[in-house]
């Protein structure tokens, strides 16, 4: 039997490491200027690209989507090669998720600040930025599930189950929010139309957090905790209980953030 070999990619995993290094400085350095404008509210007076406003959707969209996002990919990219003891099927995928993810940061850093914005939280940005992130984002998944289907390891470990739900989950929360009709280059409108609009919006805001923020660092959990401890997990039957249970409950929460708005009962 002739023995295979190959390198798993850890040039892409690096990678990620110093961008989440880097946008987290960013987007925590920009937490602390908001932090002093409670203490001193007219530091920044008369410079509007620097008001309150348009800083703070900038500060959760960096530490969000900027070194939360790439601390997503960096663990990813490296649990996911070795679950399934294969390389990235794509290194061309890889660094067009890469590099695509970095520019559309930079085109946030440049926009908010600017004024241009959706209103719509967690989703400020404009429609170009937004056709981008659903570009990349289904870049990665697509790179993902090319790589499982060429696996060496026959069972697909539960980590691997949150990875794909985050990129299932994900890719539908933005694609639906973000549906607009484009005015002007950096200008749009909602598709939906008031009550509906807040529902779909907070359907997205509340799941951002919980599939952004939540699934990928439970399969992150599930593939490090044990690595750390030496360990197997103590039951894989309730890992999979919490999987199954987390995706049927957690996709319909959203309508408690509008609680005490202006919207009806």
């Amino acid at each position: 039997m002739e023995m295979q070999q190959f390198y798993y990619d850890n040039k892409i995993v690096k990678k990620f490491i110093y961008a989440t290094i880097f946008w987290g400085i960013i987007g925590m350095t920009v937490g602390l200027m908001l932090a002093f404008m409670f203490l001193y509210p007219n530091y920044t007076s008369g410079i509007s690209w620097l008001s309150f406003g348009r800083l703070r959707p900038l500060h959760t969209n960096a530490v969000i989507f900027a070194f939360v996002g790439n601390a997503i990919f960096t663990g990813v990219y490296y649990s996911l090669q070795r679950l399934l003891k294969a390389r990235m099927a794509s290194n061309f995928l890889s660094n067009f998720n890469f590099w695509g993810w970095q520019l559309i940061i930079v085109g946030a850093t440049f926009s908010l600040p600017l004024g241009f914005t959706s209103s719509k939280e967690y989703a400020e940005l404009q429609w170009p930025l937004d056709i981008a992130i659903a570009l990349v984002w289904v870049a990665f998944g697509v790179n993902m599930i090319w790589t499982m289907l060429k696996r060496r390891q026959r069972h697909l470990y539960v980590a691997i189950w949150f990875y794909l739900a985050t990129f299932v989950t994900v890719a539908v929360l933005h694609i639906f929010n973000s549906l607009e009709l484009p005015v002007s280059f950096m200008k749009s409108y909602s598709a939906y139309s008031g009550v509906q609009d807040a529902l779909v919006q907070w359907w997205y805001g509340h799941n951002a957090v919980a599939f952004f923020l939540t699934t990928p660092f439970l399969g992150l959990m599930y593939y490090f905790i044990p690595k750390a401890a030496n360990r197997p997990v103590y039951s894989y039957k309730l890992s999979i209980i919490h999987f199954w249970t987390l995706i049927f409950i957690y996709i319909w929460a959203g309508p408690h953030h509008l609680l005490y708005s202006a919207l009806p009962e």
